[in-house]
């Protein structure tokens, strides 16, 4: 049992003016997990949702750089108001602690900024609100699952075997806490060799839907190793802006569409 006691076991309340919950969540680091949750976040929205996106990574907050926010929130009567990009309403660390400088924190002051942003942001009324967490099973994300009623979790892998096996323990922790896992998703899945239509296998080739099998959870989709989902990424205009007609972004949509069908 965890020291603060076990999660599923904690009172859950919910956030005023937000229906679902979606926690995006990886075993590992370097899998693409924020990729997946700012491009699920404004499919979303581009399917017509009212949708948030709170990026719980404290650690590495790549929101803001991601949608192109570099501002800093404000208050109004105490409510943190949330910024806003590409119809997704926002909040991370990376707002209130820009630039390189580290962030040093222990659990409590984790459990603490958690539930700020939960609890303190003006979030209004969503239809979802996904929630980016950090890499791996620590602090935050037993912080979440305590406290707040999450309809399900999204779970990020690529096919490796080393990704693989820390993709089953993040499948294991939130099913042993009590909270759905509505699905893995597998990133990075091939690249396609441009001007050719070849497929490369660069972390293998179908282990993240035989995982989902064989630990009888939905495999919600591949996503392919796309230098313009990258460049998205890094220049702030991430492949879903341009809709779903756009080749690059109908993976995402695809995706979306798995995690509603799921949530339903």
């Amino acid at each position: 049992m965890h020291p603060r006691g076990n999660p599923a076991e904690a009172p859950k309340q919910p956030i005023p003016g937000v229906q679902h919950l979606i926690a995006v969540g990886s075993g590992k680091g370097g899998v693409g997990k924020t990729t997946v949750s700012v491009n699920l976040a404004i499919s979303l929205a581009g399917m017509g949702y009212h949708v948030g996106l709170l990026d719980a990574d404290v650690y590495g907050p790549n929101v803001p750089l991601m949608m192109n926010v570099h501002q800093q929130p404000h208050a109004i009567d105490q409510r943190i108001q949330p910024l806003a990009s590409y119809g997704v309403v926002l909040m991370s660390m990376g707002f209130l602690s820009p630039g390189d400088k580290p962030l040093v924190w222990r659990g409590p002051m984790l459990h603490n900024v958690i539930q700020q942003f939960l609890r303190q942001v003006d979030w209004g009324t969503l239809d979802y609100l996904v929630i980016d967490l950090p890499p791996g099973t620590g602090d935050v994300q037993l912080s979440l699952i305590q406290t707040a009623p999450l309809s399900g979790a999204v779970v990020v892998t690529t096919p490796s075997d080393v990704s693989l096996e820390d993709a089953r323990k993040a499948v294991n922790m939130f099913q042993q806490v009590k909270v759905p896992v509505l699905g893995l998703v597998e990133n990075m899945s091939y690249l396609m060799v441009p001007g050719t239509g070849q497929k490369i296998d660069v972390f293998g080739s179908g282990g993240g839907k035989r995982t989902a099998e064989k630990m009888s959870i939905p495999f919600l989709g591949e996503l392919a190793l796309d230098p313009d989902v990258r460049v998205g990424g890094d220049s702030g205009r991430p492949v879903t802006i341009y809709g779903e007609s756009d080749g690059r972004a109908k993976p995402f949509f695809e995706l979306a569409r798995n995690v509603v069908n799921q949530v339903d």
